[in-house]
This record gives structure tokens, C-alpha cells and sequence, in this order.
């Protein structure tokens, strides 16, 4: 064997041992049952990284009350609507920015870029914790709004990179309840910051009672301890090997085509890969080629629509639920400490009875269901929910509390039993691996844009024709809005967005490549017959 040879079989036998854990996942697809160290590890890692984005974003609704208290006492101890509006928002419009900003450095520098988005999670997070006001000029209000604009940009990041790479790391029997499974976490992110707004304001108690200014120490420890989990997964994050589907597909890395293809012989690999030049890459002209095609721009379209729309509703509740309890008399109690007491109670409440249950009924069921049904069936129920709470508002309000309480719990089950998860899982299927975390990041910034949206304009609509503020007259017909905002989704969702059960991500490369290829022989053929004709005139 010459020494070359010997070499490249050194190389293949390095990259097989480096990424076995690939191989374990392929053979997965058919064993259905094999559980690996990189499946765990996944799952630890991208689920560490939604649960701490979901209890970054969630827990501002719980300290925006306690920041009234703090701050706005001269305001009836309530942060103005618009202010509250910019606080609730600015984290929004930060993870609009980094999930396109992230999405399109995903296809462009590779996966192996994960890790970067948690190191400002966890920047924006310790800073949100200890803003405090200038002697003159921006208070400590400006500067956490500043901070929640920067975390915001972290915890963007972190949707098309855990997406994409989750995908990528999956079997094809298990890719949608994997992907659901790191999803859920943001349920359980949610609860999180319920129970620990719970536990601080039960350590601060007597400390509130004697002086509600105290709250200042709680609301800023409420937002510190989000980063504990962030840290927690760093080392894990920054050890990710890069995704081998992108090795394979868009670097045309042998080494990593020898792991991917495990079913060939290194023999049969060298003589398949060796020749292949990596060329000089263009990605806005590959994302150009392919959303330039009607067929791939409206699945494209429909993934983003959809998104954009359960967001509008999702986050319009999801930062004001509050306000629903307040609207219905559970969180208003006499003291400070017992209204902040109820809304992380109730928080509690909504949680473990709707969101929660519909996050994990998600995962048992988006194999068996599949995602498109899913989401067309939360669509509906979500539709048929809101309508009830805004054609019935007050009678259940005054009559039938627990009949409210129900219905409203229901619209938050199939929320997350439905597109809420479906929209996070369906882009980072349905595309190739040269444009997935592109098309995944854009999807999710035009979720992002709907939760902006409520975020900003919730607080303000609501109010509409109140005598004082806080009385929340509009609420009713926000919720009828909320209503055709979901029927709206259900008319995407069945004329544009695809169904992406049982299919190996394979098929969308091979339809991508395919077609490309059935181009390129019929130019060939084309230009052939071309050259064939001035022959047969000469003969």
C-alpha cells in the first residue's frame, strides 16, 4: 500500500471514530429504539438554552408589577401602559435580530458558530439584573429596556441554531418529537419563573411587608438566576461538533461524508469523495436560486405566515396574562406582597393546566399525527376558543369564573398542542441544508414580528375607552381580534405549509439537487442537438 493510500485510510478511519455517534443515529432510522450520547447530548443542550430563553422572556411579566411598585408609585404603583409596552418588547425586538442575524451565519460559517448566541444570553441577562439609573439622564427603566434589547438578540440566536442542529442530529423516527421535546422546554421554562418569583417572594416577605421598595432586590434576582442554566451549558455548546449534513452538503467535507455514508466501505468512499473540489461558496445566491422558485418561496412564505400569526395571539396572552388575572379579579388583593403572590400563583395555575400539558401532548403525538395536522388542528380550536371568551366575556366573568378560567386554559393547551410547537418544528424540516437555518431564522423573526406586534400594541388596545387606567375595557374585543388572527393561520397553514412526517431530510436535498440536475441535462441536451444541426445540413 503506498503512503498516500495509507493516509487517506487514516484520514476516513479518524472520521469515522470522531463522528460514530452520526452512524448511531442512521442506523437509528432503522433500529427506531437506539438512544446515544449525542442524542442526549442534544437534547440537554438546546433544551438547557430554550428553558433559559423562555424564563428570560416570561419572567418580565411577572416583574413588571414589581417594577410599578418600585418605580411608578406616584403612577398608582402601575408602570404606564407605553412604558410597559417598550420594556415587554424590547426583548422581541432583539430576538427578531439575532434569529435572522444567527440564521444566515448558521449556512454561512456552519453550526459550529453555537455557543456564541449563549455567551450574550448570558451578558444580556447578568446586565438586565444590575441596571440601575445615571445621575442624570437614562434611569434604571432605559437601561434594562437597552439589556432586554441585547438579551433578546442572544435567545433569537439560539431558535435557528437549535433547530437546525437538532434536525440535523435526528433520526428520521424520532426528528419531530426530538425537536418538540427541546420545545417544551419553554414550557417548563415558564413554570420556572413562576416558582422562583414564588420562592423570593416568600424569603422577602416580612422585608416586603415592612417596605414594598424591597421588591427592588426580588425583581432583579428574578432575572439574575436566568442565567444559571445558560452557564451551566457553555462547555457543552462550545464542544458541538459541526452538523455532518452540513459537512456533507455544503462544505463537501470527505471526512464527514465518510461518517454520514456509514453503510459504505472507506474503499468505496475514497472513490466517491476524494475528487470532489470545495468551491468558493455563495450563500445569497444559493438562497436566491432556491426561494427564486414559486414552489420552494411559498412553503418559505406559509412557514413564516403561520408563525407570524400564532405569535401575534401567543404573546399578546403569553406577556399579559396579568392582565387576565387582574380581569378577573383573582390577582387583585389588598397588599403588595398578595397581588404578587396570586400573579405568580396564577402564573402557576395557567401554566401546569395549559401550556405544559400541550407542549408534551405535542411531543407523544407529532410522530402519529404528523405537524401539519397538528397545526391545523390547534388553528381551529384556538379560533373557536377566543370566540367564545370574546362573544361570553362578561357573563363568564361575572357568572361563570371557573367555566373562564377553563376556556382560557384550553385556548393555552392547544396553542402548544398545535402551532406553537408546529411552527418551531415544520422550517427546520422542510428545507434543504444550504438555506435550513436561513428559511428556519427568517420563520422565526416573522413570529418575532407578530409577538412585537401584541407586545407593543397590547397594552395600549386594551385600554381603549377606559375612565382610568388599568380597567382594561377593551379586553373582550382583543380576544375576538385574537380570534380572527387564528382563523387567519388555518388558511395558511392548509394552503401553504407542508407535511413533514416519516421524511428523511435527505428528500428535500435530493428534490433540491435533482432538480438541478434534470436543468443541467436538459441544457446538455439542448445544446447537443443544437450542435447536431448545422451537421446534418452540411451532410
Amino acid at each position: 500500500m503506498s503512503a498516500s493510500s495509507s493516509q487517506e485510510h487514516e484520514r476516513f478511519a479518524t472520521a469515522e471514530a470522531k463522528l460514530h455517534s452520526l452512524e448511531t443515529l442512521e442506523k437509528g432510522n432503522e433500529a427506531g429504539s437506539q438512544w446515544n450520547w449525542f442524542t442526549i447530548r442534544t437534547i440537554l443542550t438546546a433544551g438547557a438554552g430554550f428553558f433559559t430563553d423562555s424564563y428570560d422572556v416570561f419572567i418580565i411579566n411577572l416583574v413588571t408589577p414589581m417594577l410599578g411598585y418600585v418605580y411608578y408609585a406616584e403612577h398608582n404603583n402601575k408602570m404606564p401602559s407605553n412604558i410597559e409596552g417598550v420594556i415587554k418588547g424590547m426583548s422581541s425586538v432583539g430576538t427578531f435580530i439575532g434569529q435572522l442575524l444567527f440564521g444566515f451565519m448558521g449556512d454561512i460559517f456552519g453550526r459550529k458558530i453555537y455557543g456564541f448566541e449563549l455567551m450574550i444570553i448570558i451578558i444580556g441577562t447578568i446586565n438586565c439584573a444590575t441596571s440601575s439609573s445615571a445621575i442624570r439622564g437614562v434611569s434604571a427603566i432605559g437601561f434594562l429596556g437597552l439589556w432586554r434589547l441585547i438579551l433578546g438578540i442572544g435567545i433569537g440566536g439560539d431558535y435557528p441554531m437549535s433547530a437546525t442542529i437538532t434536525s440535523e442530529w435526528s433520526t428520521t423516527g424520532r426528528r419531530g418529537m426530538m425537536m418538540a421535546l427541546i420545545f417544551s422546554m419553554q414550557g417548563i421554562g415558564n413554570l420556572a419563573a413562576a416558582i422562583v418569583t414564588l420562592i423570593l417572594l416568600a424569603i422577602f416577605k416580612n422585608a416586603i411587608n415592612d417596605d414594598v421598595m424591597n421588591l427592588d432586590y426580588v425583581w432583579r434576582l428574578c432575572i439574575g438566576l436566568g442565567a444559571v442554566p445558560a452557564v451551566a451549558t457553555v462547555y457543552l455548546r462550545f464542544t458541538m461538533p459541526e452538523s455532518p449534513r452540513y459537512s456533507l452538503h455544503v462544505e463537501h467535507d470527505v471526512e464527514a461524508a465518510a461518517a454520514a455514508k456509514g453503510q459504505q466501505t472507506s474503499d468505496e468512499l475514497i472513490k466517491q469523495y476524494t475528487h470532489v473540489e470545495k468551491e468558493k461558496r455563495n450563500h445569497w445566491a444559493e438562497f436566491r436560486e432556491y426561494f427564486g422558485q414559486w414552489k420552494h418561496f411559498k412553503v418559505l412564505f406559509g412557514t413564516a405566515m403561520s408563525w407570524f400569526l400564532l405569535d401575534v395571539a401567543f404573546y399578546g396572552l403569553g406577556l399579559n396574562n396579568t392582565y387576565i388575572l387582574q380581569a378577573i379579579g383573582y390577582a387583585a388583593k389588598p397588599t403588595a406582597f398578595e397581588t404578587l403572590w396570586a400573579n405568580a400563583v396564577g402564573q402557576i395555575i395557567i401554566t401546569c393546566l395549559g401550556s405544559v400539558p400541550g407542549y408534551y401532548l405535542t411531543v407523544a403525538f407529532v410522530e402519529k399525527m404528523g405537524r401539519r395536522k397538528i397545526q391545523l388542528m390547534g388553528f381551529t380550536m384556538t379560533t373557536i376558543l377566543f370566540a367564545i371568551l370574546a362573544g361570553a366575556y362578561n357573563p363568564l366573568k361575572d357568572n361563570a369564573m371557573p367555566a373562564f378560567i377553563t376556556i382560557f386554559t384550553l385556548a393555552q393547551l392547544f396553542m402548544n398542542f398545535g402551532a406553537n410547537a408546529t411552527t418551531f418544528i415544520i422550517p427546520g424540516e422542510v428545507f434543504p441544508t444550504k438555506v435550513r437555518a436561513s428559511a428556519h431564522g427568517i420563520s422565526a423573526a416573522s413570529g418575532k414580528a407578530g409577538a412585537i406586534l401584541a407586545s407593543f400594541a397590547f397594552n395600549v388596545v386594551v385600554e381603549i375607552g377606559d375612565t382610568t387606567p388599568g380597567q382594561h375595557a377593551f379586553l373582550p374585543e382583543t380576544l375576538g381580534i385574537f380570534a380572527g388572527v387564528m382563523f387567519l393561520g388555518l388558511i395558511v397553514t392548509y394552503f401553504f405549509v407542508p407535511e413533514s412526517k416519516g421524511m428523511d431530510l435527505e428528500e428535500f436535498e435530493e428534490e433540491y439537487q435533482a432538480n438541478k440536475a434534470i436543468a443541467q441535462q436538459q441544457a446538455l441536451e439542448t445544446q447537443s442537438i443544437t450542435e447536431s444541426i448545422p451537421m446534418q445540413k452540411t451532410q
